[in-house]
């Protein structure tokens, strides 16, 4: 049997219905910005004498596209020991002529790619002020993408497990549903190996040190999305001294359980379900009808239907309850969605489910030949398994399953029961909920949202209080996070850090 994890992918990264997705084809650079030599050495230099052949590596850069340069380095499989094995991390960049310096970027996930951020939405997420005043460089984490990859199933194995009618909240269905995660378990550690035990969100962090000094930067300026400032938060707790300047948007809270953190998404969309709702009825082509509590009402008994008797899309794919709220959460990340939602659920409860598989296909880098452009669910769900500890025995997840119904009745029981996958998974969580201070560090700034279903205000709230030197900047909208989807406020803002390294005023709000 295959299954794919039912984790719900909602710390996800920030999402454009158009997102491009485009390898790097290796060629001659045309293109060379080297570091200044005059910093390099002191950028190379690692107290850990077993890291130093990483630290002082060259990177060689090859065009790949018109505008786009490529580069593979190698970082230490496992930090505890760093000389047994090495993985490979691909890397790539825009330059620009007369750059002030190099911009990591990280789009989210944990799975998401920064290749692909770089090819596919740089243009359009940052500001021209932006993208002349640095080369912006991605990077695909350990584990993802074009990095050595956690690999668990084929193109095949991953549609079928996304048609299984398994439903977590009846006990019907539990045993299957956890033979077939025990099985995806599985097959991720044979297809994968002993790399599925390392990659953590700290030893990504240590990752980004070799990036900055290979690149030859004394301290690395960083734009982190959502997951991203998670892995920001922890590379500046790591690497105090080595922040530059560090925007984190749509902050994660380092001090939350796995099981905080899936009740604090579950209000937060129950939140955006209601604003969408809303704006629904006061168009012409909302599927639902009366006030908001009666179309909310309309809304939930749809779903029960799928649960009962799933669709089928064009393509003879059946869409069953899972893959449909899949699908229906995506266009919740962006207020400017919230239309094609409208439209989506219109057909769909007209019989015609095609709208709402597209969102959810786009979620899972399905592709229209069948093929799956990325890992991002495998790797995202690798990362969660180490990151935070899980509880997945049944007295535990009940209690979950019932504090999650009641902060969000539409889709609080989708999201119950997401332990089960970690229970069977590989290896052991090496990380915990824990404060990260980054005492030290230059000042960071964090966006926050206050709308945001995905990474919910408070997070953005707790992580600037908990680092040392931050300054909380905020949004006063809807949608998954802020820099190059809200207003022109916060990109000021983001811009006058990261180019002129002027911090807004306190508690500034847009």
């Amino acid at each position: 049997m295959s299954a794919r994890s039912i984790t719900f992918r909602l710390t996800a990264l920030s999402t454009a219905l158009a997102f491009v997705l485009t390898g790097c084809v290796p060629s001659s650079s045309e293109h060379d910005a080297s570091p200044d030599p005059s910093n390099a050495a002191e950028a190379t230099q690692t107290d850990d004498p077993e890291l130093q052949e990483y630290y002082s590596q060259q990177v060689e850069w090859t065009k790949c596209a018109s505008i786009i340069e490529c580069a593979e380095i190698e970082v230490p499989l496992s930090y505890d020991a760093p000389q047994d094995q090495s993985i490979t991390l691909s890397l790539n960049r825009r330059s620009v002529e007369g750059a002030q310096g190099n911009l990591l970027i990280n789009p989210g996930g944990p799975g998401g790619s920064g290749l692909d951020m770089v090819t596919g939405s740089v243009q359009t997420m940052l500001s021209n002020d932006l993208q002349r005043a640095y080369n912006i460089i991605g990077f695909d984490p350990r584990g993802v993408g074009q990095s050595t990859p956690v690999t668990c199933q084929t193109d095949e194995e991953t549609d079928e497990g996304r048609q299984e009618n398994l439903k977590a909240w009846e006990p019907a269905d539990r045993d299957e549903l956890e033979a077939g995660v025990e099985d995806y378990a599985q097959d991720c550690a044979q297809n994968t190996g002993d790399l599925l035990g390392h990659v953590d969100t700290v030893s990504a962090a240590k990752d980004m040190d070799i990036i900055r000094a290979v690149l030859g930067d004394t301290q690395l300026d960083y734009l982190g999305y959502s997951y991203g400032t998670f892995l920001g938060a922890t590379y500046a707790d790591l690497f105090p001294s080595k922040v530059g300047r560090f925007v984190l948007d749509g902050a994660m809270d380092p001090t939350a359980t796995a099981q905080q953190l899936t009740l604090a998404q579950a209000e937060g969309f129950e939140g955006e379900i209601d604003a969408w709702l809303q704006s629904c009825l006061e168009s012409v082509n909302c599927p639902f009808a009366g006030t908001l509590d009666e179309a909310k009402t309309q809304l939930q008994d749809f779903f029960a239907e799928i649960e009962e008797q799933p669709l089928t899309s064009s393509d003879g794919r059946t869409v069953p309850i899972i893959d449909f709220i899949n699908g229906f959460i995506l266009p919740l990340y962006d207020d400017v969605n919230w239309p094609y939602l409208t439209d989506a659920m219109a057909s769909a409860m007209q019989g015609d489910v095609d709208q709402i598989l597209y969102f959810s296909d786009l979620a899972a880098d399905r592709q229209d030949d069948g093929s799956y452009a990325s890992n991002s669910t495998a790797a995202f769900t690798a990362i969660n398994c180490l990151d935070r500890p899980m509880d997945a025995s049944e007295a535990s997840m009940e209690a979950d399953a019932q504090e999650l119904l009641a902060a969000s009745p539409t889709i609080g029981k989708y999201l119950a029961y997401g332990d089960i996958t970690c229970d069977k998974w590989s290896y052991d969580a090496t990380g915990q909920p824990e404060t990260l201070d980054a005492a030290g560090s230059n000042d960071i700034l964090v966006v926050g949202t206050t709308g945001d279903p995905a990474t919910p205000y408070a997070w953005s709230q707790s992580l600037a209080e908990q680092l040392e030197s931050a300054t909380l900047l905020t949004y006063e909208g809807h949608g998954h996070t802020a820099y190059g989807r809200s207003n022109q406020c916060i990109t000021d803002a983001v811009d006058g850090y990261l180019i002129d390294g002027e911090v807004p005023q306190t508690d500034t709000v847009c």
